[in-house]
């Protein structure tokens, strides 16, 4: 109880001192591209999707949302004029469309979200925590935690069951049935390079817990297992996805195309002729 209490400050999942250079030679791997395209992800139709169940933010939350967005106006260089999660949401897009390469993005990212630790709360839980019960316990507290603590950011979320990878069922994974912070992009670039990719870089490289993230991109849900391990990058569907029908930034830059071909959505900010693109990028 006394470790709950101290992660208590955890402020997202998701949604960074630098990625471990290990990790760069995956993420700026040439094969390796999440790309834009003329086939889209449909819009949702709020007649046809399932309730959501509104989460109503307090003080706390308000708190953590002013506390994260305050680091990332700091990373970013730029605030918003607008107020609360809107304001969020747009120093979001202004993260993605500064001009940085995905990569960049997510080293961002994961600055933001460990900056959100004191560094020696993050040192200890994974020299003294991570290890427990071949790594069960660890991710069951952060489980939890993060189910507590982040509602705020993605809507209402529940611990439940997954599988890990030794076969056996444990309550290490957390459900979001409407992330809220996916509905207000509007954009798979900005859930990919900014709350999957770091976020499971983070968990894993400096909490010592093995994360996968599950996005869906038709309904908004989410499936975060904590314990298991996210697959490479060319077997993992979340970065096949294409641009969702109703993307504000792949919108805005289908008319500046019209002017400047060399204007991109932010799943393909670096592509250039020669490299693989999982589809298309140009409609």
């Amino acid at each position: 109880m006394e470790m709950l209490a101290l992660l208590r400050p955890l402020s997202i999942p998701s949604c960074p001192s630098n990625i471990h250079r290990k990790h760069k030679p995956l993420l700026q791997n040439p094969n390796y591209r999440i790309s834009c395209c003329s086939i889209r992800s449909p819009a949702i139709n709020s007649e046809d999707a399932s309730p959501k169940t509104e989460y109503k933010p307090g003080i706390i939350d308000d708190l953590f949302l002013s506390l994260f967005r305050n680091k990332m106006i700091k990373e970013v260089g730029w605030d918003s004029e607008n107020p609360g999660y809107d304001g969020l949401i747009d120093v979001a897009n202004r993260l993605v469309t500064k001009g940085r390469s995905n990569s960049d993005i997510r080293d961002t990212a994961v600055r933001i979200l460990k900056s959100l630790f004191p560094p020696l709360l993050l040192e200890l839980y994974k020299m003294l925590i991570a290890p427990i019960g071949g790594g069960k316990v660890a991710a069951l507290m952060v489980a939890r935690v993060t189910a507590l603590t982040c509602q705020w950011l993605m809507g209402t979320c529940t611990v439940n069951d997954v599988e890990l990878p030794d076969g056996t069922s444990y309550k290490s994974g957390v459900f979001v049935e409407r992330c809220k912070y996916l509905e207000e992009s509007k954009c798979v670039g900005i859930c990919i390079n900014t709350c999957k990719l770091p976020t499971q870089t983070f968990f894993k490289d400096y909490m010592g817990v093995p994360l996968l993230m599950e996005p869906n991109f038709n309904d908004y849900s989410c499936q975060f297992k904590f314990g298991v391990p996210p697959p490479l990058p060319e077997n993992d569907s979340s970065l096949k996805e294409p641009c969702l029908e109703i993307c504000p930034i792949a919108g805005r830059r289908k008319e500046v195309r019209r002017q400047n071909d060399a204007v991109q959505c932010p799943k393909c900010i670096g592509w250039t002729p020669g490299w693989i693109a999982i589809r298309n990028p140009f409609p």
